[in-house]
């Protein structure tokens, strides 16, 4: 068994176990979710993603020498590459996902959902958005592994993403039921403004019809799916190694419930976080457009630390100087409730 098979099994072992956890201890049915509990499991998924980055660190060496390695010369890896574009990826995906949290709130919001659904509806939609962006993963890197250009592609659109969400105005604002997702399902399906007492589908007079929870799930795995299609192409600009881009994603997603959770009362609070995303993602686009360049003069290893560094300063930054300009401010219940 090869290196990075074995660190798949340990992959896949680890989020089974941490999914039985997940639905056997933290997802009671019915019941919500206090920032105490939420800032819990939001420690556990990021432990878990911080153990397993000690893992690849230590499994470095052997992941270095395989050949499945995709960089440009894989005697020159060193044994912490990967790790560190793991940790890398991972903290690009979980930044990301905060830009999630304001649009899964308006969509609760949008169609009325009532708190104690929140956990079972979130956990749905994720599991959902995980499958679809495995398959999304993959037909990203059977591509770019028989085209390579498409890579030049990807910077671009980075490029204009990180552009168009510096200078994103708030009457932009995403509305759930104008959403051509939300107009589809509509036509193709028997939908009841009902929740279904947390049913997902309900029978009315001898047919079945589609409660409101039903499509709330449907949007959240639609959402996160365009949200991928920033972050995925993101990723790969960090690393091509396909264990790298699996793993980050999928740590970064699973996490996503509990980040709600924590920050869903903050994060409208933090008024440039998008900025400091969009630079971010139009970083990451210069890299991938120069790549070649860039390669003749800096290391990959050291690429993948300054990169690393990016993202922390340009995630932190953000955040501290959204408070700091105390536009809105935090909730004033903020340290009560988390306590």
């Amino acid at each position: 068994m090869s290196a990075h098979q074995v660190v798949y099994l340990v992959f896949g072992i680890v989020l089974v176990a941490a999914l039985v956890v997940d639905l056997g201890l933290l997802s009671k049915k019915n019941t919500t979710i206090t920032i105490k509990q939420a800032l819990y499991q939001t420690c556990f998924w990021v432990g878990l993603a911080l153990i397993f980055f000690i893992f690849m660190w230590i499994e470095g060496p052997a992941l270095a020498s395989e050949d499945t390695v995709h960089t440009a010369a894989a005697a020159s890896v060193t044994g912490s590459q990967l790790a560190l574009e793991f940790i890398s990826a991972y903290l690009m995906e979980w930044s990301l996902s905060i830009d999630n949290i304001f649009v899964f709130i308006l969509i609760f919001t949008a169609f009325n959902v009532k708190e104690k659904h929140y956990p079972r509806v979130l956990l749905v939609g994720i599991l959902m958005a995980i499958i679809f962006r495995v398959i999304f993963i993959a037909i990203g890197v059977t591509l770019v592994a028989k085209f390579s250009w498409i890579l030049y592609l990807f910077g671009g659109f980075l490029l204009y993403t990180g552009y168009t969400m510096f200078t994103a105005k708030e009457s932009d604002e995403f509305d759930p039921q104008a959403s051509g997702l939300y107009k589809f399902l509509k036509k193709i399906l028997p939908i009841t403004e009902h929740d279904g007492d947390g049913k997902y589908f309900l029978t009315q007079n001898g047919s079945t019809v589609y409660t409101s929870l039903f499509v709330v799930v449907i949007l959240l795995a639609g959402i996160d799916l365009v949200f991928a299609l920033d972050s995925i192409p993101a990723v790969m600009g960090i690393s091509k190694d396909p264990l790298v881009i699996y793993t980050s994603n999928i740590f970064a997603v699973l996490g996503l419930r509990s980040l709600f959770f924590l920050l869903r009362s903050a994060v409208s609070k933090f008024d440039y976080l998008q900025q400091g995303i969009a630079i971010v993602l139009i970083f990451i686009g210069i890299k991938m457009l120069g790549e070649h360049y860039i390669s003749q003069w800096i290391g990959k290893n050291t690429q993948v630390i300054i990169s690393l560094g990016v993202i922390l300063v340009c995630i932190t930054g953000s955040i501290f100087y959204s408070i700091f300009m105390k536009r809105k401010g935090l909730p004033v219940d903020w340290e009560d409730d988390a306590l």
